[in-house]
């Protein structure tokens, strides 16, 4: 009997295993079709907002597709999922888990890789924008413009 229950047991957490690892590698094939999804749908916005023709659409597709990688996950709303679904702060961020710190806590050499990917997204994000400059037609820009001017200027959400 005590057998029989060791290899029910044996064999399920074998099962589970084998689940677990499928979920895996189809969860990362439909975060990719997200993402994918994701930037489209954010090209088909940005057209329909400035009104720009088929060929304009494309290049900003493909110029797009290219930034993707290189601005982050949030600049075309494809937010990464935190393990259980948690916020740090839902968690008691820094709080209940004091290997976080905040910016005042930080080393020189945090402080250090802290400026250096600001810099580096800062110059992303400005060859980002002579992309959309050379797609758009000077209205277009002087209006993309303008409503990335209204973003920078609304208050900030902390998370």
């Amino acid at each position: 009997m005590k057998k029989l229950f060791i290899m029910a047991l044996a064999t399920v957490l074998m099962g589970s295993t084998a689940m677990a690892q499928e979920n895996n590698s189809e969860k990362k094939e439909k975060m990719n079709a997200n993402r994918t999804e994701m930037i489209k749908k954010r090209t088909e916005a940005t057209a329909k907002r400035y009104g720009l023709d088929e060929a304009q659409t494309a290049r900003l597709l493909q110029v797009n597709i290219q930034y993707a990688d290189l601005m982050g996950p949030r600049a075309f709303g494809m937010q990464g999922r935190r393990p259980g679904g948690m916020h740090p702060q839902m968690m008691g961020g820094a709080k209940q888990r004091p290997e976080m710190k905040t910016g005042k806590e930080l080393t020189e050499e945090q402080k250090a890789k802290r400026e250096e990917r600001r810099q580096k997204m800062g110059k992303n994000m400005n060859a980002y924008n002579d992309s959309l400059r050379a797609i758009f037609t000077e209205d277009q820009y002087k209006a993309y413009t303008d409503d990335l001017n209204k973003r920078r200027q609304m208050p900030q959400r902390r998370n």
